[in-house]
């Protein structure tokens, strides 16, 4: 399968600008487009957040992803190299037309792969080493670290009681309602169980 992946704005122009240089790319390949994705979110959403997601979970091997440009897949370099590398991984090839990238299952890509794993363990170590300055920091001013005890965590769904209830009683599952805000199922089930929600 080849798909044709858009993230636009709500600019309809940019939308189909991008659709002719992906159909350009495809024909330049002897490919056709059999299904195009079309993402109307930022680009900083993590894909699952995204109709990439679901793209990324169904990819077999030999699909194609043709997308306008790396840009377009990802805002983050880290979360850029993570989608790639998922889709190495399956030797599913990704093509952009602007930035002429063609990764497959070739010395290249492979390069590119080893690239992207260092540069993610490095991000990792550099968050990690941020995190600890910050936190020796606090504790040579004397705050004290930690959440202070017996204190319960804000929930995101404070505030949202009578719409939940609203929710249940139109028979609406828990899973949905988790999807509605967001939110995993078992944040949702103990907010209810806490606010005595049936």
């Amino acid at each position: 399968m080849t798909y044709g992946y858009l993230r636009v704005s709500t600019d309809k122009q940019d939308e189909n600008n991008q659709k002719v240089g992906v159909d350009k790319k495809a024909e330049s390949m002897g490919l056709t487009i059999d299904e195009y994705i079309i993402d109307n979110v930022s680009g900083i959403k993590e894909p699952r957040k995204r109709k990439l997601g679901n793209l990324l979970n169904k990819l077999k091997t030999n699909d194609v992803i043709i997308a306008s440009e790396l840009s377009r897949i990802g805002r983050s370099m880290y979360m850029v190299m993570r989608i790639l590398e998922s889709c190495m991984s399956k030797g599913v090839k990704v093509v952009t037309v602007k930035d002429n990238y063609e990764l497959g299952d070739n010395i290249q890509s492979k390069v590119l792969a080893f690239a992207f794993s260092l540069a993610a363990e490095i991000e990792r170590d550099m968050i990690s080493q941020r995190t600890k300055e910050a936190l020796a920091r606090k504790k040579a001013n004397g705050q004290k670290l930690g959440r202070p005890f017996g204190l319960k965590p804000r929930s995101p769904l404070l505030g949202k009681e009578d719409e939940i209830r609203k929710l249940r009683k139109r028979k609406v599952s828990k899973r949905a309602i988790a999807r509605l805000f967001g939110l995993s199922a078992i944040t949702v089930r103990v907010f209810m169980e806490r606010n005595n929600i049936k």
